[in-house]
């Protein structure tokens, strides 16, 4: 698993841009760099110069010039990977791009796979495995609550909070393993009372880790809320409204939406995927009724489903909303529902008293002119707890991490009972190092090549 060669990738994203970063790490990254390297003012050795240096020069085949660029130092162990590193900021035409990492692959290099660098870093002790996995998170955040979440998992915050309690579950650990050393004697070096307070705690830490998985995940991957409601009664206006674009076809003809779109914002940091759905009706159009079959599989992967009405129809159409109403909620009954009276400004004051007295919690709106469309996205981001978020407590994203906890926390609870039933310690020593062998899967004192080629193929090249 560690090699000791010299990679070189891209770091910047692929194509064309003002500026592109190629990244060299390993023992001759270096000295590979400077012998394609002349300076601008003079003729210094990049091997010479100092960590964490920047250099001006060019990058030269023999006697050929194929970029001005600046080169950056970055010597072991104070580097990124712990090792030598060197980030050559070159300009960003692909031509470019390609020369400067072809003369590097024929001059000693090899090209790095998926998440290589991280990976080294990891190996080389300068992130555990839950803080390389932050770093994809990082890189994969598209609102402020998952950049918030990565950060803090990146800055150790989760690897802090397990590592202290594997470090004292160990210590108690090793303490009744030390009784079975002496068990002809019957002594007790592990003091129950105390050992029983500390399963407490951990029980109680894992519990609250392990709930917050069901935030943590909507968070990361966005909450889809799915937008339904006969033809014709704006749900496309209002994709449209809550994107602040025009994303959805509009028009006055009944059906125009064929198909399901989807599109993301985000509302307080929190992303939200909106899935405007084709209208549930009677049809005989074969395309229309796809659709409709759609709408009822969107409905079940949403996590929040939006039935809208067209206000103007409520007097005529009251009945069947309701019993559609009950049919929604009959179907997903653990399903948040928000019930959008559209098109209000079409009514006069007393139709309005009116429709809210027949509806249960009704949300009014106007799509068109904007009236309640804030007051909807503030009723969204009322359906996710952000209580941790702002209190800056952990919160677990990753499904692996997830699984581990889970693991964690049903062999500390068979430790848990063993002390209540008064098991002997050699019993309960086996619970507990099979606890301990599950915190250590989270931040990698427990690895295998497998685990750890799952988790690095899905980062981008160059980091």
């Amino acid at each position: 698993m560690i090699n000791n060669d010299t990679i070189v990738a891209l770091a910047t994203a692929s194509g064309s841009g003002a500026i592109a970063v190629i990244r060299l790490s390993g023992k001759d990254a270096i000295s590979i760099a400077d012998k394609h390297f002349k300076s601008v003012k003079s003729s210094k050795s990049l091997f010479n110069q100092k960590s964490h240096t920047i250099h001006l020069g060019h990058i030269i085949d023999d006697n050929r010039f194929i970029d001005e660029a600046l080169v950056s130092i970055f010597k072991n162990p104070n580097s990124y990977t712990g090792e030598n590193v060197v980030e050559i900021s070159c300009h960003g035409s692909t031509f470019i791009q390609q020369e400067i990492i072809q003369l590097f692959l024929r001059n000693g290099c090899r090209m790095a796979d998926a998440g290589e660098f991280t990976l080294r870093a990891f190996l080389n002790g300068k992130l555990d495995l839950s803080q390389a996995e932050a770093v994809a998170d990082l890189i994969a955040s598209d609102n402020a609550a998952s950049h918030q979440i990565a950060m803090q998992q990146m800055r150790g915050g989760f690897s802090s909070e397990i590592a202290k309690l594997r470090e004292e579950l160990m210590n108690f650990a090793s303490l009744i393993e030390l009784e079975l050393d002496f068990s002809e004697e019957d002594v007790e070096f592990a003091d129950r009372t105390q050992f029983k307070a500390l399963i407490d705690r951990i029980s109680y830490v894992l519990k609250r880790l392990i709930d917050s998985f069901a935030v943590g995940n909507v968070i990361k991957n966005g909450i889809p809320v799915a937008i339904v409601g006969e033809p014709n009664v704006g749900k496309s206006t209002l994709l449209n409204a809550l994107l602040n674009e025009e994303r959805a076809i509009v028009s006055d003809i009944a059906g125009t939406t064929r198909d399901t779109i989807e599109d993301e914002i985000s509302i307080g940091g929190i992303g939200f995927r909106f899935i405007d759905t084709a209208g549930i009706r009677e049809t005989e159009d074969v395309v229309e009724s796809i659709g409709i079959k759609k709408t009822f599989e969107k409905m079940e992967q949403a996590q929040v489903v939006v039935l809208l009405f067209s206000a103007e129809e409520f007097k005529t159409k009251c009945q069947r909303l309701k019993i559609e109403i009950e049919k929604i909620k009959n179907r997903f009954p653990q399903k948040p529902l928000i019930i959008i009276a559209n098109k209000i400004d079409k009514l006069s004051k007393d139709e309005l008293e009116k429709l809210q007295s027949q509806f249960e919690n009704l949300h009014l709106l106007s799509a068109k002119i904007g009236i309640g469309v804030e007051a909807l996205k503030e009723k969204l981001i009322g359906f996710v707890n952000t209580g941790a978020l702002r209190n800056n407590e952990t919160i677990v994203t990753n499904t692996r991490h997830y699984d581990s906890l889970l693991k964690a926390f049903e062999e500390i609870s068979k430790v848990k009972s063993g002390l209540e039933m008064g098991l002997s310690g050699d019993l309960m020593a086996i619970d507990i190092r099979q606890a301990l062998f599950h915190f250590g899967e989270i931040t990698g004192e427990i690895t295998t090549d497998d685990l750890l080629g799952n988790i690095f193929a899905n980062f981008c090249i160059g980091k």
